[in-house]
């Protein structure tokens, strides 16, 4: 089969990601294998190759936003059957025994493993997955809509449930790539009222069109107290401005697995008056179920640019680059 590898961890110029052949994998007990149909492409993916987020094995397949179909099953795999089509998330398994696991915090799980991370994802014509931690998906939504629910869905969900927002509440998005503009349609739905701060036209425009109250540039002020936010941006110089737009009382959840450092704040200005800051790691598969029940009652979509199996290292320069607007999703 195909697959592209991260090399020699660095800038996207620099060519970190390869294409190379590889054997068809073969799933292990309780195990899928999974044909690709599409998988979305993440900002975790662009700070794999850069070297951002430490390779932990060589040679690894990015990609954690998988759809696809069952096309063989390892021994003890009774959950899922060939030819049904499942989702593959970034969350890849966990211990299940320790205290984290056994109080339903399975994503903060000392042993959890990470699909793209610590083993092969989705930016190859094949993949496996543990059938405990494949998502049921339907048959009869196009692959490419799907994709980007299974990370920049799950993460933002997540995100928005870290960001304690109260029922038509002001909600502050830093960043509106492709987990903000899922977000916000989830936001939107509940009645909040949208702020988003971006750097990109690309970005503002689409958030315009999704019901954005108030657009601005990344470090604008917004021009009234917010009571949630959320920095999807991995830019750590952002975490002060946003929690000073907050309100007395207010939540700042940061979503991104890496962010720049932060620097110094202010207690008075920054964190005074009850303001919680707060940080998001992984997602539990009850978040997964949660998200994709959601997006499919609330009608949430995706806005994506489409890029050839051939294009992945395209994709991920348009990432660095801020030339996408909405997910970019390979399709295989």
């Amino acid at each position: 089969m195909s697959a592209w590898v991260v090399g020699t961890p660095g800038p996207v110029a620099t060519a970190p990601l390869l294409r190379e052949d590889r054997a068809v994998p073969s799933p292990a007990d309780g195990e899928l294998l999974v044909a690709v149909e599409a998988c979305g492409v993440c900002r975790t993916d662009l700070h794999l190759a850069e070297g951002d987020l430490a390779p932990r094995r060589p040679r690894t397949v990015p990609g954690h936003q998988v759809v696809g179909r069952v096309e063989a099953l390892g021994a003890a795999t009774a959950r899922f059957a060939v030819g049904d089509r499942v989702g593959i998330a970034w969350l890849r398994s966990t211990c299940g025994e320790c205290r984290w696991c056994r109080s339903g915090r399975e994503n903060l799980c000392p042993g959890s493993t990470y699909t793209g991370w610590d083993a092969d994802g989705g930016f190859a014509e094949h993949t496996t997955v543990p059938a405990a931690y494949a998502y049921a998906l339907p048959d009869d939504i196009p692959a490419v809509a799907l994709a980007p629910l299974l990370c920049a869905g799950i993460i933002g969900y997540r995100a928005l449930l870290r960001a304690n927002l109260p029922p038509g509440g002001r909600l502050g998005l830093y960043g509106f790539g492709s987990s903000a503009h899922l977000t916000a349609q989830l936001a939107r739905a509940q009645g909040a009222e949208l702020y988003v701060a971006s750097r990109g036209e690309p970005d503002r425009a689409l958030a315009r069109e999704l019901g954005a109250v108030w657009v601005g540039g990344a470090a604008d002020p917004p021009p009234v107290p917010l009571d949630s936010a959320i920095v999807f941006a991995p830019a750590g110089e952002l975490v002060p401005v946003a929690l000073r737009a907050l309100d007395r009382g207010g939540t700042l959840a940061l979503a991104g697995i890496h962010m720049s450092d932060v620097p110094a704040m202010g207690y008075a200005e920054h964190l005074f008056l009850e303001r919680d800051l707060r940080t998001v790691t992984s997602n539990t598969r009850r978040d997964g179920e949660e998200l994709l029940r959601l997006a499919s009652r609330l009608g949430v979509r995706a806005h994506t640019t489409t890029y050839a199996f051939d294009a992945a290292d395209r994709a991920l320069a348009d990432l660095a680059a801020g030339r996408l607007r909405g997910s970019a999703v390979l399709t295989v």
